[in-house]
């Protein structure tokens, strides 16, 4: 039987909207989860949440039903360094999946090897205070000296607020950075300001990416994307635009799915996908975003033998 989850917090949408907005062929969703079934994997001890169970299958038919062709699945905290749940979505998917792990400094090169033939390409580290019970400078850089040779890469998550102390730290990382929900800035701020200017420069100095994802997390004045809003998150659209004006080249997305530790409202998974065109709104634009940067950065592979196929 599964644990119930965390009082108060909302449940996944099992009926969401269909885009209207017309995706790119190949449009890759970087940045969702799968939690469960917690009969066949539970949730981890330590966790700090209990989510509701959404497992492979669902995941898979979201994926289709909004029209995209891929999806990065990313390990979660509320199932700790078990990647079972993620290893048995990423076997099932048929390459259209890549996984991003959570992993402990006493992981294996066995387990590594393990990871990565299943699909596995990065690994998360959480610096989250509410979520954390320490800030994992030590273990990050004990594992990204294991992960190198892999040519695996980092994805961390964050608060503005604590960026100037993991500046210098993420800067140093010998492998590629993914920030998520870029930085989680405070979107009562200037976008032009000197806060989020600053986060945007040290991304141009350094090999990071950042996701342009959760504008339902980091949104205050909303409207929320639910009844058919189509102007959803309206004080988040001018950082994320200044980001893919400005690092376009190494800028990706992701609906969050199933959207844990939400209280105020449930997002409609369609709706966020037609809010890409506001936060991209140049084609060229969604398919350096929703195509080319994650399926760079994820199968590339793929990408080079499309590159020397047009080599004359």
């Amino acid at each position: 039987m599964s644990p119930a989850p965390t009082a108060g917090w909302l449940t996944w949408d099992p009926a969401p909207s269909s885009p209207t907005l017309a995706l790119p062929p190949g449009a890759v969703d970087a940045h969702c989860h799968v939690f469960g079934p917690a009969e066949r994997f539970p949730f981890a001890p330590e966790r700090k949440y209990t989510p509701t169970d959404a497992g492979r299958e669902q995941l898979a038919a979201l994926r289709d039903h909004l029209g995209l062709a891929r999806q990065v699945i990313v390990q979660a905290t509320c199932h700790g360094s078990d990647n079972r749940a993620l290893v048995d979505a990423l076997d099932a998917a048929d390459g259209r999946a890549r996984g991003v792990a959570t992993v402990r400094g006493d992981v294996t090169d066995r387990e590594l090897a393990d990871l990565d033939r299943v699909g596995v390409r990065g690994v998360r580290f959480n610096f989250v205070k509410r979520l954390v019970d320490a800030v994992p400078t030590d273990e990050l850089a004990a594992v990204t000296e294991r992960i190198a040779p892999l040519g695996w890469h980092v994805v961390v998550y964050f608060e503005a607020a604590d960026l100037p102390d993991l500046e210098d730290f993420f800067g140093r990382l010998p492998v590629p950075v993914v920030v998520d929900h870029m930085g989680r800035p405070d979107v009562t701020r200037d976008p032009a300001g000197p806060e989020f200017d600053r986060f945007l420069r040290f991304v141009e100095r350094h090999d990071l990416w950042v996701k342009v994802s959760c504008p339902e997390r980091l949104s205050v004045t909303g409207p929320p994307a639910v009844d058919g809003e189509q102007h959803a998150y309206a004080d988040v659209v001018p950082f994320a635009r200044r980001v893919v004006a400005e690092v376009g080249d190494r800028v990706l997305w992701g609906t969050d799915w199933p959207h844990p530790n939400l209280t105020d409202h449930m997002p409609d998974d369609g709706l966020l996908v037609d809010h890409v065109r506001h936060v991209a709104p140049t084609p060229e634009d969604r398919q350096r975003l929703l195509v080319d940067n994650p399926m760079r950065l994820y199968w590339p592979e793929e990408t080079q033998a499309a590159q020397k196929g047009r080599t004359p």
